[in-house]
């Protein structure tokens, strides 16, 4: 099987598709490749399809008893070399991040709240 490659070229090994509890679990690592979170949920879309967020957990213990955090899921690229989703953010950032989603699945439906989530992380709107 030929390697694919994503929108901006990178190489993809295996195959391009992936099933959502395959993602799940899986490490965010921070800009240096340092684990600093995992994935636990993907928020998809209905009309699109498209994966709009991931909610990952930062600290606690094997992706145990962590703070949730909504990332935009266009600031997590795929690292095949360190086996997880690499961001441009720091733990740091990610930790000052609006409250949106924390404890309050409401928010999706706010756009104001979503708007300033995207704007915070300098992600493109997703509507």
């Amino acid at each position: 099987m030929q390697d694919a490659a994503d929108e901006t070229g990178r190489p993809v090994t295996g195959n391009a598709l992936i099933d959502s509890n395959r993602v799940e679990g899986t490490d965010v690592l921070d800009p240096n490749g340092k684990h600093i979170g995992t994935i636990q949920r993907l928020v998809i879309d209905k009309i699109s399809g498209r994966v709009i967020y991931t909610v990952a957990s930062f600290g606690g213990f094997f992706g145990l008893g962590g703070d949730e955090y909504t990332i935009p899921w266009d600031k997590l690229n795929y690292n095949p070399e360190l086996g997880g989703y690499q961001t441009d953010i720091t733990e740091e950032q990610i930790r000052s991040s609006p409250e949106f989603g924390r404890n309050n699945d409401d928010d999706r439906y706010d756009r104001a709240s979503e708007a300033a989530l995207f704007d915070y992380y300098d992600s493109p709107y997703y509507w």
